[in-house]
């Protein structure tokens, strides 16, 4: 069999046609859906993510405020900068784009976030409600894992799941949704033994390790779903996933490629975050 792949780009445009509705709908009741953007240094990677998402935000009816700092802003500044955001009434979502420069506490900076206003969902009061199941907004990533996963109508219900990689960012997060969704799940890392036998066995495979190739097409199994998270760039200058996608599409059901797949779904998806915090915090 040939897998189905699984078009992000098209289910991403979907979603942000659904998120400039809504906040056409916020806007017309003089609700300006508001996402601040803090980029500290200079990372090439890291400016062209935020250019990214600046652009995505306003077609998508979303209006970005860009913040920057220079690489020798001190952790007091950076605070500081937190501080004001969480204070201005007219800001719905705050993204500190990561990773910091060395010498700044990420983690400190994270907890610093009004948890109101967190759409990449990371504060440790999101993932807190999030381990208990409860609605709360979800990690873009693994939210964008779990919208492919149903645009496929992969049935999550009873499925053994295995996610590769236990990140805050991607990984735990994403164990936590499929266990939610009623999968049985579970976490591999780097020090998981018999990682092929186990993922033999999965129905549904997420792989978030950033290892290139590191899962072999003939450890899939017939017909399981497979998402790729990772994006690793090749001795030559290839970007490649997680999966040995030449092989592992012709035993899956769906797949997910690399690019065009995981990588389109994050900024849809904080942008939805974006739109929804707007929405809760007028509702107060």
């Amino acid at each position: 069999m040939i897998g189905q792949i699984i078009d992000g780009k098209a289910v991403a445009a979907k979603l942000r046609a659904d998120v400039l509705v809504a906040a056409t709908n916020l806007r017309a009741r003089d609700i300006v859906p508001t996402l601040a953007v803090v980029l500290v240094g200079d990372d090439p990677a890291s400016a062209v993510y935020v250019r990214s998402k600046t652009k995505a935000a306003r077609d998508a009816g979303v209006e970005p405020r860009d913040h920057k700092l220079p690489a020798t802003a001190s952790q007091a500044e950076l605070m500081a900068l937190i501080a004001k955001l969480n204070d201005d009434p007219t800001v719905d979502g705050i993204l500190v784009q990561l990773p910091l420069p060395r010498g700044l506490d990420s983690d400190a900076v994270i907890r610093a976030i009004d948890p109101a206003k967190d759409v990449d969902g990371l504060h440790p009061t999101s993932l807190g409600y999030l381990a208990q199941g409860k609605p709360v907004v979800q990690p873009c990533t693994p939210k964008g894992c779990m919208r492919l996963l149903a645009e496929v109508n992969a049935e999550i219900a009873g499925a053994r799941a295995v996610v590769l990689g236990r990140s805050l960012l991607v990984g735990r997060p994403m164990a936590l949704l499929l266990a939610n969704a009623d999968a049985t799940v579970t976490l591999c890392h780097s020090k998981t033994r018999d990682l092929d036998t186990i993922v033999r066995g999965a129905d549904i495979v997420v792989a978030a390790i950033g290892r290139a190739e590191l899962v072999r097409g003939e450890w899939i199994k017939e017909g399981a779903y497979v998402i790729d998270v990772g994006m690793n760039r090749t001795s030559d200058g290839k970007l490649v996933g997680d999966v040995e996608f030449l092989a592992a599409v012709q035993r899956a059901r769906a797949i997910t490629p690399v690019p065009g797949g995981v990588g389109p779904m994050t900024i849809a998806c904080l942008l939805e975050n974006t739109v929804e915090a707007a929405a809760r915090r007028r509702a107060r």
